[in-house]
């Protein structure tokens, strides 16, 4: 290989065997990426051609549905029926490895921007939390917003590298996994972010899943919307 040969994109990265989709309702395609290390499955909701998309990342043991009662799915379908804001559920391909599933995440976002994207929120539960922290970190000025849900704070130490990008924490005061100071820690860790307490909730944030669902209806398309410098 040349001395001036062009870096390998994190989607090149995968070296794909072999990539199958098919469209499971209109506006949902499931998409599957074999390569030898795992297979990499992604749930695509809206347009491919969006400009705005939110990537959602699951915990240690991998979720698509995500929290507080399959918040990823509703904020799939809710973002681009009102927004025209794509959503990519990522399916890792070995959940709680931490630079794999990184690796995952900025793929899918590789994707997205091969079909138009430019402006991406990251969100994350638990494990999934540093994951998003790390992959808004990768995707540098394109990455308008991180949302963490429960987020551990293990594999958050780079925090500061997010710069200025908007950075909103949900915790419950009961998470029975993660203590609420994870979230703060993170929060420190990035040097501002807003840390939303959940009174009375726990891990999987079920007794907040209206609220946390209302905040983030209006935030998304807040923060994908904004002007950047």
């Amino acid at each position: 290989m040349s001395d001036d040969a062009s870096p390998r994109s994190p989607l090149e990265l995968l070296e794909a065997l072999a990539v199958e989709e098919a469209e499971i309702t209109t506006g949902l395609a499931h998409l599957e990426v074999y390569t030898l290390r795992g297979l990499l499955t992604l749930l695509w909701h809206g347009q491919r051609d969006a400009q705005s998309v939110l990537v959602t990342c699951g915990g240690g043991m991998g979720s698509l549905l995500g929290p507080a009662n399959a918040l990823y799915q509703d904020l799939g379908f809710h973002l681009d029926r009102t927004h025209g804001i794509a959503t990519v559920r990522v399916g890792y391909r070995k959940p709680n490895d931490l630079s794999r599933c990184v690796h995952d995440v900025a793929a899918a976002a590789d994707l997205a921007s091969r079909s138009g994207a430019r402006n991406f929120v990251v969100m994350g539960h638990s494990f999934g939390g540093a994951v998003a922290v790390q992959a808004g970190v990768v995707l540098s000025r394109h990455c308008r917003g991180v949302v963490t849900l429960s987020t551990q704070s293990a594999g958050c130490e780079d925090a500061a590298a997010l710069g200025d990008t908007p950075l909103l924490l949900f915790h419950g005061s009961d998470d029975e996994i993660l203590p609420a100071e994870a979230s703060t820690i993170v929060q420190m860790l990035a040097g501002h972010g807003e840390v939303v307490m959940l009174p009375g909730d726990g891990h999987l944030l079920t007794k907040s899943a209206g609220a946390i669902r209302q905040r983030l209806y209006h935030w998304i398309p807040d923060v994908l919307s904004a002007e950047r410098e």
